[in-house]
This record gives structure tokens, sequence and C-alpha cells, in this order.
């Protein structure tokens, strides 16, 4: 988080010592970890959103209410090519309709000896016949499913110069489930990755799909409109342009309002990738004025929901503390306090990490955290949690030993903070013990200043953490290593000087966790 400019500013203290040991882009690295783990789920949950019918069942759609529906008995791909080959368009119709029921076979579709006898190319050219929507229709279906497939099945369909006839094909006029098709078709293309997702941005897809999102549009289509839109803001290496994703904003914002989950969930998971970047793009969210919307959403009981705003709400802490301050007056401190006691863990690891990023502000927001009740669920998930949610758990604590108070630190280990972060330094990952020996030593050095030094070296004594704090004085990594010796030579040694480098920082003469005078005789733990 940026520090003021002016050095007069009472909160630069707090910012000059707050994350000791862990800079802005730390913050940010451990974000994008969760995000990676949490899109590569997402990609294989959601990606291959490929029709799958029986052969023997035919789309709803328009056509089929028009009594024009085409029913055929599912050709060998030989006579697929035949089909399409012939000068008769009847037979063109069903032998694409043929193709597009084969592509949607619920296990291991044959796509690659569909794209071997030429069917892409095909169906490319058949986008354009105007004046026979239903082999546009089936078109598009089988070209759907080719692209969501691998990506180089995907780029088979790029390179055929499908992405600007499908783009066309979402102008007014066309037919309704035509055009439907075509959105799930750029969809599938645009999820495949940053390449296809700009080529199909350039292609001024974005408009089109923007236009058709009205009062009146049908909810099964306004689904497939919105997953395609959040395909669009995905992945990173690089991020989408956010200029060009900016008119999206509106428009989510007014759809978190709509009476359909799945609506919700994909304009949810949009705006998760929005939020996971800079500040600027943060702000651009919260100028839309959706936070107090996505924070109303946490109290839904459905997690295909709650999963992606958690996520978005998690991202937009991560920001400076003006914008962080935006989350904490639209109540969410109330929601994350009951999230952290959700039947699914991986929403009590997300509501974790995310009030890590709420304790990595200042002393106030620290303060608001405690008020609301937080450290005791906290601290239940610390103790009791599994290890991913305990690791965050981990975090938010440090988080607070790190930036917050004397009063603030002294709460959490009356809440049981040491045995629980003792209790996580026998972990395999050794990032976490970083995490948890940085949470000991600030309540160590805190405790030496007060006076309350050995009351605290006990209670790490009898709750194991000395011997297991003894135990990493062996351990494979340097860093860990040297905490432990360091540790053990500062705070349960003879009496020798202390490593300056554990020691609270001081900044102009004062102690970095000490906002105020402390209680007469000093601060009991």
């Amino acid at each position: 988080m940026p520090m003021p400019s002016q050095e007069n500013d009472p909160t630069n203290r707090l910012r000059r010592f707050k994350n000791k040991g862990k800079d802005c882009d730390e913050m940010r690295r451990r974000r994008n970890e969760v995000s990676v783990e949490l899109r590569k789920a997402r990609k294989d949950e959601q990606l291959q959103k490929r029709r799958n019918l029986n052969v023997d069942e035919e789309a709803t759609s328009p056509l089929q209410d028009n009594n024009v529906q085409i029913k055929s008995p599912l050709m060998s791909i030989a006579e697929i090519q035949r089909g399409m080959q012939s000068s008769d368009e009847q037979q063109q119709l069903i032998a694409v309709q043929s193709a597009r029921k084969t592509l949607s076979r619920d296990q291991n579709p044959p796509i690659d000896d569909l794209i071997r006898i030429g069917v892409v190319p095909y169906c490319v050219r058949a986008l354009e016949n105007f004046n026979n929507p239903a082999l546009q229709f089936e078109a598009a279906w089988a070209l759907t499913n080719v692209a969501s497939g691998t990506s180089e099945q995907t780029s088979t369909v790029v390179k055929s110069g499908a992405v600007p006839r499908l783009v066309r094909l979402l102008g007014p006029g066309n037919p309704p489930n035509v055009v439907e098709q075509a959105v799930w078709a750029l969809g599938n293309i645009a999820g495949d990755g940053p390449t296809h997702r700009d080529l199909v941005l350039n292609s001024n897809a974005l408009p089109a799909l923007l236009e058709l999102v009205t009062p009146e549009t049908p909810v099964a289509c306004l689904r497939n409109i919105v997953w395609t839109l959040s395909n669009l803001c995905r992945n990173k290496n690089p991020p989408p342009p956010f200029e060009a994703l900016k008119p999206c904003l509106p428009v989510f914002s007014k759809l978190l309002h709509y009476n359909d989950n799945d609506v919700i969930a994909d304009v949810c998971w949009a705006l998760s990738y929005l939020t996971d970047g800079t500040n600027d793009k943060i702000q651009a969210v919260i100028s839309t004025g959706l936070v107090p919307r996505l924070v109303q959403l946490l109290d839904s009981r459905e997690v295909q929901v709650l999963t992606p705003v958690l996520r978005t709400v998690g991202n937009i802490v991560t920001g400076n503390d003006t914008q962080t301050d935006a989350v904490l007056q639209s109540q969410v401190l109330v929601r994350l306090g009951k999230l952290l006691s959700h039947p699914r863990p991986n929403l009590v690891k997300e509501s974790a990490w995310t009030l890590s990023n709420i304790t990595a502000g200042n002393v106030e927001q620290i303060e608001q955290v405690i008020n609301s009740g937080l450290l005791p669920p906290l601290m239940r998930v610390l103790r009791e949690g599994d290890f991913k949610s305990q690791k965050e758990a981990a975090w938010a604590v440090t988080n607070i030993t790190s930036g917050g108070n004397i009063q603030q630190l002294s709460a959490c280990v009356q809440e049981g903070a040491l045995p629980s972060l003792c209790n996580l330094l026998d972990s395999k990952d050794y990032k976490t013990i970083k995490v948890v020996m940085d949470g000991i030593v600030n309540i160590l050095a805190t405790a030496e200043k007060t006076g309350d030094l050995d009351k605290v070296a006990l209670m790490v004594e009898e709750c194991g953490g000395l011997d297991k704090i003894e135990a990493l004085q062996n351990h494979d990594n340097d860093e860990i290593y040297q905490k432990a010796l360091t540790i053990i030579d500062t705070y349960f040694g003879s009496g020798e000087p202390d490593d300056p480098t554990l020691a609270p920082q001081q900044v102009n003469g004062q102690l970095s966790f000490n906002t105020g005078a402390l209680p007469d005789g000093g601060f009991s733990f």
C-alpha cells in the first residue's frame, strides 16, 4: 500500500512498519498464487461448455418451434464428407447437423477426424449463408464444439476465419438461436487463452455482445452472453486491455441484481478477473458503485455465487486503505465471520485469505476486525481448519502482530494465537513456517518491551513451540534455519544481546507496534 506523501500524516508511521518483511509485491504474489489455483479449477469446470445431447435429441430453438428442424439418422464420417460436398443444400444441412451431433458426444468426440475431412472451413463458409439460417445454426454449433476442445483444435477454427463471421452473426436481424450459438462459439474461443481472447476483442465483439443485453433477452441467452463476457475478462500474461473492458462495468453492475444465479455467478467471475490487478483497476470497479451489492451477495446460500463473490471482494481489499474501507463500510466483516464457519473448506480458506488482506491494513482496520468478533472464529480456523485454511489464518494473525498496536496483539495472544501458531511450525510448507515464525517473533518482541517476555516464552515452551523451533535449526531452508537460531539466541538464550533484525522496528524513537502509551505497570499478556 502506498505511503502518504506528507511527512506529518499520522498514519505514515504505521505504514512504515506494517507488513514488515512482506512488501506489497509479496502480498500481490500471494493473491496470484491462489488465483492460479482457482482459475485452473474454473477452466476444468466451465471452459469445456459443449452442448452434450444424445444423438436422437434435438435442440430447443426457434427453428424447432417453426417445424423446420431436420431429423436424420447419424451419418458416418465418410457420409458427412460426401454430404458437405453435395450440390444439394438440403444434403449439406443434413451432413452438418450430423457432424455437430457427432461432436456433441459426451465422451471423446472425434474432433480431429472431422477436422481432417474439412468440417471447419466448410462450417465457416456456411456462417455466411444468410439465406439458410438452419445451416448457419448447425454450422455455428459444430464450430462451438470444435472450439471447446484443445488449444490446437480451437486454433483450427480461428485460422479458418470464423471469428469475424461469428461476430457478424451477433448483429440485429439474425435469428435468436443463431445469435446465441455465435455467442457460445465466441465464448469458447475467447476462453482458450490470451491470444484468442484478444483476437475476439479486436474483432469488435464486445460492443455487439453488450448490445444483446436487454431486459427482453431470454435468460438462457443471457447466461451465454455473460459467460462469454467473463471469458473476455479472463486470463493473464498478459491480462486483457482494461480500457477496452470498461464498458462492461455498468452492465455488470446492473446484472448483479438479476434474478438468476448463473448470470450473477458469471458476472462475479468476470469482476474477479478484472479486480485481480493494479489498484487503478480495483478503483474502476469500486467507482461503478457495485461494492454494496457484492458484499450483500456474501449472504447467498449458493456456492456457485459465493465462490466468485468472495474472490472479488478479496481482490478489492488487496488495494489501498481507502479501497479496503469501501468494502468495510458495506458491513463485510459480519459476513466474513459467518463464512469462516462455512462447511465448504474452500470458502473458509477464501474468507481467511480475504481477512488476511484486511489485517494487512492499518490499525483502525485491524480494530474493526477485532471489534466485529472475528478473532474467535479466525483462531478456530487456525487451530482446527484444513491446512490451506490454517495457512491463510496464519497470515491474518501474523499481519495483526506485524501492523497492529500492542492491545491488538495482546488480544490475539489472549485468544490462543501462540499455541495455534506453534502447532504449524512442523509444517512441510516452508513458506507457512516463515509466516508463523514472523508472528511468534512479533509476539515475543512485544512481550520483551512490556516486561512479559518470561511469561510468553514459557507459553511458547509449554505448548511445544520451543522444541519445534529448536528442531528447525536443522531445516533444509537456510532462512528458516537462521530464523530459528536467532529466535533461540534472542528470546530463549542466556541473556545475549538482541538481534536488531528481530526487534520491533523503531520510528522516531517509538516502537512500531505501540500506538499509544503503555498502561501503568506495562501491558500484561
